[in-house]
């Protein structure tokens, strides 16, 4: 748990700093547990991220771009009647609880001046966005509402008293004395970290065994000035907001000498939440907004590895073509030696150099003649059947090929993307299409992604295959440099300039690798070459080209790099 009360109450102090005393001028929710609130403050405009996610809840400035729906739920349109022009004046945890208490002062829409507490508790699948009538503490609405069965201690619906959730009888670290951490723990009992937890208020497992690292082997006095040093910390607001990248991240306001991994410093705590958790949340949303479209698209190419396996065994059958005019031939030079009834005969075989005998299985209820017509029909058949099965294995392939690609840009897709591949799936006849679907305006340019290199030079970026196809054939110059991941599915790339420096086309390179299947690999082969050795063969499938005169540069997928780059 690494946003605990100390780290809400570091970024109480951040938030403090950045928005208090600013003006709500816009309430958005772009998504069902996440609310955005744009606070003009310090003569320059915020976004104020409040996230009631079961997994990613959190309170932070952001600076990353949110998909707004086009009609604002209900909770939205209620915090934009009661927060809209309204003053923060007051910024504030409640204890050292998961809970920031936003106190905004405003006048309602007769004139008369009103007091509103806007409360975020971020408690993992417990987390709410409550908005309270601060003068009856009554409860005006919620993120999520809690009736009485779902918890007897409180109810959280609108209208009723506001009651804060159940306070934990633990110690104050911010207060505590040597004495008070010798007393809090039982040295014979061993595992002193959770003893820790256990024992004060707002600590996590980071923090209690980042003091029992900083301890090292020594005496109980060691462990409680251990304890004591990063609580100082924390109370002097000397922070140090960390990720470690190792077998999986982690972040801190404060640097984690017990984890193992790669270290980045960020500058804000924000800063810090915006790298860790805008991707996570964002392929949180995508996966719920796409899981039918993966499962789809996942049965479909799963129905073509079976098909291929299939249709390889009727290839295998179908080999026996030559067997069939063989014995076809042969049972054509003995007719002689045949009479109706027989059920086999055997013949020498001419075609064997040691001139051995085979035997002919015959139908006794047809003519010598009409069992080697029978032979010569099987091997007609056979042979035909090779030439209709290969070439269904090929499309097999292809399918297989185009689906890959599809669960490829499912991975690295936005809200947005998805619809662009759910209306592709559509428009290929892989799915029904929506009613709602044709009405939609035609001519509708995708959107590309934007980046900017070192040196300034534009590269464009399509993440499915309507952007690919866009920007390979109408949006990019014929003297442009096209970038694709060597023979891994993966996003067209285009460097807008016929003579980028070397550092633009790794950069480039990089962002090619990273919105591809090799994402978790490294030294990934990127093909580069001018748009105009790119050619899209005549009824291929979305996305897909062939090209030519190629150079190829190899890179290692990394996205803090690809973040940097992103105008």
């Amino acid at each position: 748990m690494s946003f605990d009360g100390l780290f809400t109450r570091a970024m109480v102090f951040e938030l403090k700093e950045a928005v208090m005393n600013g003006r709500i001028n816009k309430v958005h929710q772009p998504y069902k547990n996440e609310i955005i609130m744009v606070v003009r403050a310090n003569g320059k405009n915020h976004k104020l991220l409040l996230s009631a996610h079961p997994s990613y809840s959190r309170v932070q400035l952001t600076k990353e771009e949110y998909e707004n729906p086009s009609v604002p739920p209900m909770f939205c349109m209620l915090l934009r009647k009661h927060l809209e022009g309204y003053i923060i004046e007051d910024i504030r945890q409640s204890e050292l609880d998961r809970m920031i208490v936003f106190e905004v002062k405003g006048r309602n829409e007769i004139g008369d001046v009103s007091y509103k507490q806007l409360i975020v508790e971020v408690m993992g699948r417990h987390s709410n966005i409550i908005l309270v009538d601060k003068e009856r503490n009554m409860i005006l609405d919620s993120i999520k509402h809690i009736s009485p069965s779902m918890n007897t201690h409180r109810t959280v619906l609108p209208g009723h008293e506001y009651v804060m959730p159940p306070r934990q009888d633990k110690g104050n670290p911010l207060e505590a004395t040597e004495e008070d951490v010798l007393r809090a723990l039982d040295f014979n009992a061993g595992k002193l970290d959770k003893q820790i937890v256990q024992s004060f208020a707002g600590i996590s497992p980071l923090f209690a065994k980042e003091v029992i690292e900083h301890a090292g082997l020594g005496k109980q006095a060691a462990i409680a000035q251990s304890f004591l040093d990063l609580v100082g910390k924390a109370k002097d607001h000397q922070i140090s907001p960390t990720l470690i990248i190792g077998e999986k991240e982690v972040f801190y306001w404060a640097r984690l000498d017990h984890v193992e991994g790669e270290e980045l410093a960020f500058p804000s705590l924000s800063e810090l939440l915006d790298r860790f958790f805008h991707q996570k949340a964002a392929r949180d949303r995508v996966k719920q907004q796409g899981n039918d479209l993966e499962r789809f698209i996942r049965n479909e190419r799963d129905k073509n590895v079976n098909k291929i396996e299939k249709l390889k065994q009727t290839l295998k059958d179908a080999e026996q073509a030559d067997r069939y005019q063989l014995l076809g031939e042969l049972l054509t030079s003995n007719l002689y030696a045949v009479e109706r009834g027989m059920t086999e005969v055997s013949v020498v075989n001419y075609y064997d150099e040691d001139g051995g005998s085979i035997t002919i299985p015959l139908n006794p209820q047809k003519s010598p003649s009409e069992n080697a017509q029978l032979y010569f029909s099987r091997y007609q058949k056979a042979k035909n059947a090779i030439e209709i099965v290969n070439e269904q294995i090929n499309k097999a392939e292809d399918e297989i090929i185009y689906l890959e690609r599809l669960m490829q840009q499912l991975e690295s897709a936005s809200t947005k993307d998805v619809e662009e591949i759910r209306e592709e799936l559509e428009e290929e006849g892989y799915l029904k299409a929506r009613k709602q679907n044709k009405k939609k305006k035609t001519n509708v340019k995708p959107i590309l992604e934007k980046y900017r290199s070192s040196d300034g030079t534009q590269i464009l970026v399509g993440k499915n295959n309507k952007q690919n196809d866009y920007l390979t054939n109408k949006a990019a110059g014929k003297d442009d440099i096209w970038l694709h991941t060597k023979d891994i599915p993966g996003s067209h790339v285009v460097i807008k300039s016929n003579d980028p420096s070397e550092q633009t086309i790794k950069e480039a390179a990089n962002i090619a690798a990273y919105f591809s299947k090799a994402r978790e690999s490294s030294s990934v082969p990127v093909d580069f070459t001018a748009v105009r050795q790119v050619k899209k063969p005549k009824g291929a499938k979305p996305g897909f080209v062939i090209y030519e005169g190629q150079q190829t540069v190899y890179v290692t997928p990394d996205l803090d790099l690809v973040r940097s780059l992103k105008e």
